[in-house]
């Protein structure tokens, strides 16, 4: 007898099982897109909801409104410009020193081999995995010490905000850094250091082209950590000088109304347009993936 019954030139045994490989392959794509969808709807459901709410008609928020306005969205300014321009101004200082030291750091540790590049690297990224709130703590008592014992005016200036955020801002730019230059091949540099370019005009000319995207992406985190930040600045701040998460935290102790609202969407589709401009002028999403 033969070793196993055959259909055609094909052993029973051997026929293709088709009917349950289907039946699975579907119900994991049918699986995918029920979690594309959940994943989905978390997201923008909570944005049409704020954006449905910034329109409401009331002092207080209740549903259904009487009526619909666009009226809280002049009130953004008058309430919050003063620390609309505290915050800007941290974050766009905070940003260009973390962009100047942290650059240079990134091509420093990506390009040169030497003692100790694992111990600085370590520790440029370290800020990263403490709490900001510690941080932020830690900061005042030493501004309060350098107070105590110098008489300089520290706490709950802008300038100490700034440096406060210099220290979780210039890891994200080292970081990026390095990821841009992660994949570009050093050929590029080294021919045009053979053809005669000094080390800064390499650096000028073939190196910063190549992490453009990098240092974009990294100059957008910092600024948008620094702008939104609330835990460190917690115990930064002072009177007449607040930042606009804090004001907005001291804002919604004593209203209760859409425009905070207002405020969120407006942010929202700032940093939309931000992103999509900065995107069809630099690469940033690839530069953020590697």
């Amino acid at each position: 007898m033969p070793d196993s019954l055959a259909i055609g030139d094909q052993p029973l045994d051997a026929r293709p099982r088709g009917g349950s490989a289907a039946v699975v392959e579907r119900g994991g794509r049918v699986v995918a897109a029920a979690l594309a969808c959940c994943g989905a709807a978390v997201v923008v459901v909570p944005l049409l909801l704020t954006l449905y709410l910034s329109a409401f008609d009331e002092s207080l928020i209740v549903f259904p409104p009487r009526g619909y306005t666009l009226r809280w969205y002049t009130g953004i300014l008058p309430e919050f410009g003063g620390a609309l321009r505290t915050s800007a101004i941290t974050a766009v200082t905070a940003t260009a020193i973390s962009l100047m030291a942290g650059v240079p750091a990134g091509i420093g540790l990506a390009r040169h081999r030497f003692r100790g590049r694992e111990a600085i690297a370590m520790l440029l990224l370290a800020p990263l995995t403490v709490p900001g709130i510690a941080i932020g703590l830690g900061i005042f008592v030493l501004a309060v010490m350098i107070e105590e014992r110098t008489g300089l005016a520290l706490s709950g200036t802008v300038g100490l905000m700034a440096a406060a955020h210099v220290l979780v801002t210039l890891p994200w730019v080292v970081r990026l850094s390095l990821a841009a230059l992660a994949n570009h091949d050093m050929a590029t540099e080294e021919a045009a250091a053979s053809l005669g370019a000094s080390p800064l005009r390499v650096i000028w000319r073939v190196t910063l082209p190549a992490m453009r995207g990098g240092i974009v992406a990294g100059a957008l985190f910092s600024f948008i950590w620094s702008f939104e930040n609330l835990d460190m600045t917690l115990f930064l701040t002072a009177p007449g000088v607040t930042t606009l998460p804090i004001a907005v935290l001291g804002y919604l102790q004593y209203h209760i109304d859409p425009l905070v609202a207002a405020l969120a969407v407006a942010q929202i589709v700032l940093v939309g347009a931000a992103l999509i401009l900065l995107d069809r002028i630099v690469p940033v999403a690839r530069a953020v993936a590697r």
